[in-house]
């Protein structure tokens, strides 16, 4: 089967990797889909670790997880991405993530921002 992230390989050699060890996620891209799989398998404590200690909701963390565990996640679209590389500071990934919920496809559009920070990217939030 394939990563819930799009990618062809499979979950084990993808998103799983990241999982395991954050500092797996090489790129800002890399990170913001191991993040989507995390929310495929409301996987929580990734979805928080990654999160930027600045932005960090860890008081949403439960409601993140259930929201999550409650809709059926469908797809996701990278539409750009930009700086984010191995050896940048910050970068941004513009995506599209596709659900089910309430008998409807819903879908996220977010500009999403990056940092690297103690050798692994994390999430800061929508990008301004």
């Amino acid at each position: 089967m394939n990563c819930h992230c799009g990618n062809l390989k499979p979950y084990t050699d993808c998103c799983q990797k990241a999982h395991h060890n954050i500092a797996e996620a090489k790129t800002a891209e890399q990170l913001m889909r191991s993040r989507y799989s995390a929310f495929v398998l409301a996987n929580g404590d990734y979805l928080m670790a990654t999160h930027h200690v600045s932005t960090r909701p860890i008081k949403e963390k439960k409601a993140i997880v259930n929201w999550a565990k409650s809709v059926k996640w469908i797809k996701l679209e990278v539409l750009e991405t930009s700086e984010g590389q191995e050896n940048d500071t910050k970068g941004t990934v513009t995506f599209n993530a596709y659900f089910f919920e309430n008998g409807k496809v819903d879908m996220i559009h977010e500009k999403s921002a990056f940092v690297r920070e103690n050798n692994h990217w994390s999430y800061l939030g929508l990008s301004k």
